[in-house]
């Protein structure tokens, strides 16, 4: 009996990871396990042939996606930390402050 080579997880997880880049990057959490799981996948299915049925072209763009997702993740995470270690805390919190006092007055 032959086992379903299934991109579904690593598809969902590497556009969960996408949507994750917009709070620093941590999208990466879930784009490693996406890589992981899609390059998985392909060394079975290179190991065995026999055992695995479906596309491998699919699971081989569903690590290709997981990749550059991490990637834009990776970045975005050293970009951040970068930004908050040059000072650009106080700023953010000056800006924080501001929009805090700003929705006090439009809320009275």
């Amino acid at each position: 009996m032959k086992k379903e080579l299934n991109t579904t997880v690593s598809y969902v997880l590497s556009v969960i990871s996408l949507l994750c880049c917009c709070f620093g990057g941590l999208g990466f959490i879930l784009g490693i396990p996406a890589y992981y799981i899609a390059e998985n996948n392909l060394k079975k299915l290179e190991t065995e042939p026999d055992n695995y049925h479906g596309d491998i072209n699919a699971m081989k763009t569903a690590k290709i996606v997981a990749l550059i997702i991490l990637i834009i993740n990776i970045l975005h995470f050293l970009y951040t930390v970068y930004y908050f270690m040059t000072g650009g805390w106080d700023e953010f919190m000056i800006e924080w402050q501001k929009a805090m006092e700003e929705f006090e007055r439009n809320r009275q």
